[in-house]
């Protein structure tokens, strides 16, 4: 039978569940099987001409012709998810030692940088098939563990950032770039953002983690773009204090036990032996130059993610300042207020917290400040707490209150190729309530005269709803203060953005003593394939630098 007829023309194969035969050549290999693509089809648009094989146990050669019996199947990993048709295999049988070669379907601007529908239809079209990427495009997003890249076609003109990215397009927040993933990382490089591809990369087209990617082979060809470390220039002295942002990015001291955690494949790390608390102890230092006050995101409590009744942080932050004094840092302070067990979201067994660093030669809290916003509000409800302290400068006794935010996660958002409400995220409305609860606190310290700047991971953009709900008139993002070709502290699948943002009151901002400062190399820098915890953080560092005002007596 042939493969077009197995695909169909829709999402769901019109013979699921039927048992069949077909033949196609081997055009590439995963773990658990293998791709074959009809070499008598000429016209993708009537259904695919790709199939993957289930079958973890055979993996023919490439270039092979072979003939596969089994049951078809429409995969889908959860009930939003896109379906991908496969067959699973009862036998395969090699006809051919080499059979005819198949030619790659190119994927360049004019074909993907098109509209969600369209670019959608197209792409179905090809699952399975071979498809390309010419040589000249631009790696948009830094190489990962797991051997995953995203490349601009060279043909393509989007808005870029000034280091080789793609801007997020507010009109377009949700588009999809070329991307593959080397499965053997021996053959696979650590690349940073803005480096070129110098040879083509031809791979079948697969759909896995809610988005399509090739599925290569390897080696790469590629030039190199180099990154240079970004330091601070703003700096803390007689007449300014700063604050630094920083996602430790489920940071725990703990190598978890399997037996204790609830999916010993994903929970499973090694924060200190992977390097992750000297590389955010040098960032904290170096790269910020020693900040006054550090909001923290995405702390968890001393035994990681092990279920258990523990919430306390204490060892955690010891390791984190321990790390800064190793980096010839001072020795800070921390404090935050733990959650109640599993009663805040984030990783199982985790209990993430908002936390701060301070330095106590330089300011110090207010007593009787400290507090978590919306305990009690269903907005809240298994999210974290925005973590809200009053911070004095010690020497002029100027006051300003930090506001730590962590906002609803977009983990749960639609994929862009979902069968139902594509890109819908399920969360965005209650971020934005997040947000007005905020705004309500913010209201009350304009009216007391107090100076505010909320600031952590708003896991929102600067032109969304979330935003303008927690500035409105009154207030600015200061994100907005920075030139755009600089403005994203965050890569998603080759899209650079903001997540963190940075809110002050107008009055504020028109004293002219704020300044904003987004520190890129963390969201540049590639890691060696096959290896975790190079970098301290998924997101970039951001420093803001407040001039000191001496309170009238």
């Amino acid at each position: 039978m042939p493969i077009q007829s197995i695909q169909g023309t829709g999402l769901y194969s019109p013979l699921a569940g039927k048992q069949v035969s077909t033949r196609g050549v081997v055009t590439g290999t995963l773990r658990k099987g293998f791709f074959i693509q009809d070499p008598q089809g000429l016209n993708h648009d009537a259904g695919s001409l790709g199939l993957f094989i289930y079958d973890p146990g055979n993996k023919p050669q490439l270039g092979s012709l072979v003939e596969v019996f089994g049951e078809v199947v429409d995969f889908q990993i959860n009930d939003y998810a896109r379906p991908t048709t496969q067959l699973l295999a009862d036998s395969t049988h090699v006809l051919e030692e080499m059979g005819p070669k198949i030619e790659p379907v190119w994927l360049t601007a004019e074909n993907v940088l098109v509209a969600p529908k369209q670019l959608a239809e197209f792409l179905n079209s090809l699952e399975g098939m071979l498809v390309g990427i010419k040589a000249g495009a631009t790696f948009t997003a830094p190489s990962n563990p797991f051997g995953d890249y995203v490349v601009l076609p060279a043909d393509a003109e989007l808005k870029r950032t000034q280091h080789g990215g793609v801007l997020i397009d507010p009109q377009w927040p949700e588009r999809w770039l070329p991307g593959f993933r080397v499965t053997n990382y021996s053959k696979a490089p650590e690349v940073n953002v803005g480096a070129k591809l110098l040879e083509p990369v031809i791979g079948p087209l697969n759909f896995r983690v809610a988005s399509f990617q090739m599925a290569v082979t390897g080696p790469l060809r590629v030039k190199p773009a180099a990154v240079i470390p970004t330091v601070t220039t703003l700096h803390g002295d007689s007449d300014h204090f700063t604050v630094l942002t920083l996602n430790g990015f489920n940071l725990d001291p703990k190598v978890e036990r399997p037996k204790f955690v609830k999916d010993p494949r994903r929970d499973i790390d090694d924060d200190i032996g992977d390097g992750r608390f000297t590389a955010l102890g040098q960032a904290i230092a170096i790269d910020a130059g020693s900040p006054a006050i550090v909001a923290l995101q995405e702390i968890q409590d001393d035994d990681g993610a092990e279920m258990t009744e523990n919430v306390n942080a204490e060892g955690t932050y010891a390791c984190l300042i321990d790390a800064v004094l190793r980096a010839g840092g001072p020795r800070y302070k921390w404090l935050d207020i733990p959650p109640e067990v599993e009663a805040d979201g984030g990783q199982p067994g985790g209990n993430i917290r908002n936390g701060y660093l301070f330095d106590p030669k330089l300011v110090q809290v207010v007593p009787g400040t400290l507090q978590r916003l919306g305990v009690e509000a269903e907005a809240f409800d298994g999210s974290r707490k925005p973590l809200v302290v009053r911070f004095q400068v010690i020497k002029s006794k100027s006051e300003l209150e930090v506001i730590n935010v962590h906002l609803a996660s977009k983990r749960h958002q639609h994929g862009l190729f979902a069968p139902k409400d594509p890109a819908f995220d399920p969360r965005g409305a209650l971020r934005v309530q997040q947000a007005e609860l905020i705004n309500e606190h913010l209201a009350q310290l304009r009216g007391l005269g107090v100076d505010y700047y909320v600031t952590g991971d708003f896991n929102d953009f600067e032109f969304s709803e979330t935003l303008l709900a927690m500035t409105g008139d009154h207030s600015t993002n200061l994100v907005n203060e920075v030139p755009e070709p600089v403005r994203y502290d965050y890569n998603h699948r080759g899209i650079s953005q903001a997540l963190m943002h940075g809110i002050v009151s107008n009055s504020q901002l028109d004293s002219g003593t704020i300044e904003y400062e987004i520190l890129h190399a963390n969201a540049l820098l590639g890691v060696k394939p096959g290896r975790m915890g190079e970098k301290g953080s998924d997101h970039a560092y951001v420093v803001a630098r407040f001039g000191v005002v001496t309170p009238p007596r």
